[in-house]
């Protein structure tokens, strides 16, 4: 199969006959083997019957139905198990993204070999304060943790090898950074092309400002995960060490000030009488807390299975 378009979505009755019609003419006039996975997560209108009337006409289209909102990130964790074209497109459901953008995607992944494929929105049809502004503020961060030099890293529209979805765990809210996941697991050739963005046409935008704040956390998250997921030791030891080094050294040094000055008969106070006593005690504590901290973490690391984050109540055409 040459391709699968996975199209997370919530509440966009509106417009989902449409966007099957358009991306069904450019998929025919382009002679492409495909599949469209559609994934409900958790609509409270009438979305996930239009899936399933569409699924009845055409198995080429399949269905994955949450039974409630779990966010985009689980949704398209859950199309990309089910995935099986050389070539995955990801595109929202509200036609802001357009299908005639496919075909040239698709050739730079499967002739010129790239990994993955971000669209970037140069020109936007949003509002500047609720989203542009947000955009390029998580874009520039992205960018300076990540060492991607792409523009837009929150745009929809991509296209992925099939075996980078396969290899990446999408959870959160890091939908927004999956050129950064792909990068950590090893995919290097990450480019992006310009893309058109449509007006919304039905419905209203889904962002939030609780999404602002997420994503930047999620961004921390992928940028400590990258560098000390698989060995907390190694941060948390570490600053443990250090932390009780120091107040091992400065306490001991105390303790020999003490000794000398009653040696030497000169006047001196109670060890619990000095506050750098307590300064050194308490990084002691915080040395051998953090240390246990990296300790529990590698127990975790190795032994925890992943947690279940999204359940599905209904499939079709699978």
């Amino acid at each position: 199969m040459d391709l699968s378009i996975v199209i997370p979505l919530l509440n966009e009755e509106e417009s989902l006959q449409e966007l099957y019609d358009w991306i069904s003419k450019v998929m025919e006039s382009n002679h492409f083997s495909y599949e469209i996975v559609f994934i409900d997560d958790g609509s409270t209108d009438r979305s996930w019957d239009l899936i399933e009337s569409l699924g009845l006409k055409d198995p080429r289209v399949k269905g994955i139905k949450f039974p409630r909102n779990y966010g985009k990130s689980q949704a398209l964790n859950a199309g990309f198990k089910q995935v099986n074209g050389d070539v995955v497109i990801t595109m929202d459901a509200d036609l802001q993204d357009s299908p005639e953008e496919i075909p040239e995607l698709f050739k730079l992944i499967k002739e010129e070999n790239f990994d993955l494929i971000s669209g970037w929105k140069k020109v936007r049809h949003d509002s500047k304060i609720k989203k542009n502004l947000p955009s390029k503020l998580f874009n520039a961060a992205a960018r300076k943790t990540s060492g991607l030099s792409l523009h837009d890293f929150n745009c929809g529209l991509k296209a992925y090898k099939n075996e980078v979805v396969k290899s990446i765990d999408v959870y959160g809210e890091m939908h927004r950074y999956i050129p950064v996941l792909a990068k950590n697991a090893g995919f290097s050739n990450i480019d992006e092309k310009v893309v058109a963005h449509q007006a919304r046409k039905y419905g209203k935008t889904k962002f939030g400002m609780n999404r602002f704040v997420n994503g930047f956390l999620d961004l921390l998250t992928i940028n400590f995960l990258s560098r000390f997921g698989k060995r907390p030791m190694h941060l948390f030891g570490l600053l443990g060490t250090l932390m009780f080094a120091i107040g091992f050294f400065a306490s001991l040094y105390i303790g020999i000030t003490k000794l000398i000055k009653l040696y030497h008969h000169e006047p001196t106070i109670l060890v619990t009488d000095n506050p750098w006593f307590y300064i050194a005690l308490t990084a002691m504590m915080i040395g051998s807390q953090l240390f246990l901290a990296g300790f529990l973490g590698e127990l975790i690391t190795r032994s925890k299975n992943q947690e279940k984050r999204y359940s599905v109540s209904k499939q079709i055409n699978f």
